[in-house]
């Protein structure tokens, strides 16, 4: 699972973000102090940055030079301002691309995914999601469970990736709806529910225990138990 480290001195903000990026499939660490996310950029494995110009103390463009200074890791600049002076000046001091707010979750995934498509695919943790006796293969497109393995369909796969990348987490019907089908808004929600039942379907008959892991929550949608 690749790691998104968020950097804006706003909490809701960060939250609006992380919401945003949960459901693909990544993880985020949520950082307020540029200084402080510095040092977790050292010390964490960080697959790409989304930090705010307009911060306290540091500003966005501080914080890049000086992550510049012993890192590569791909950043994408947060800005409320459209001047191109601005703009060329976060290139300028190292960050890769950048969005202007407000801006809405399409753009966001969008230029996150195209900047990690750059990067080399040899680390085993881009290819597999684990969770307990659980693999998850994003080559291959397949569940495992302990010795059995599932191939899934193209919706099921980002279905359960979602699921399974944030247990515990509660999905609304609207948000796995996003996940699967991105910008086909005129799906109808009553298509999770027979995707679920199917991929329930198919896991029981193959062996898998998934009524302990994959359950429903009446009135919202799913979570992975």
């Amino acid at each position: 699972m690749r790691t998104i480290l968020l950097i804006d001195d706003e909490k809701r903000m960060l939250d609006l973000i992380e919401l945003f990026l949960i459901p693909h499939g990544f993880k985020c660490i949520k950082e307020t102090s540029g200084q402080t996310a510095i040092e977790i950029l050292k010390h964490k494995k960080i697959s790409l940055v989304l930090l705010d110009i307009m911060m306290p103390d540091l500003d966005g463009w501080e914080v890049c030079r000086r992550i510049r200074k012993f890192s590569d890791v791909p950043v994408i600049m947060l800005t409320a301002r459209s001047d191109k002076l601005d703009l060329v000046k976060g290139l300028d001091t190292g960050a890769d691309d950048y969005v202007t707010k407000p801006f809405d979750e399409g753009e966001l995934v969008a230029r996150v995914n195209a900047l990690l498509r750059r990067l080399p695919d040899d680390e085993s943790d881009t290819e597999k999601i684990i969770y307990g006796d659980f693999k998850l293969d994003k080559e291959t497109y397949s569940l495992q469970f302990n010795d059995l393995k599932v191939q899934l369909t193209l919706k099921e796969f980002y279905i359960i990736e979602a699921l399974i990348a944030r247990p515990q987490k509660t999905f609304t019907r609207e948000q796995l709806l996003h996940v699967a089908w991105e910008y086909n808004t005129y799906t109808d929600i009553r298509t999770i529910d027979s995707h679920i039942r199917n991929l329930r379907d198919k896991l029981k008959t193959a062996g898998f225990p998934i009524d302990e892991f994959l359950k429903t929550v009446w009135g919202i949608g799913y979570k992975w138990n």
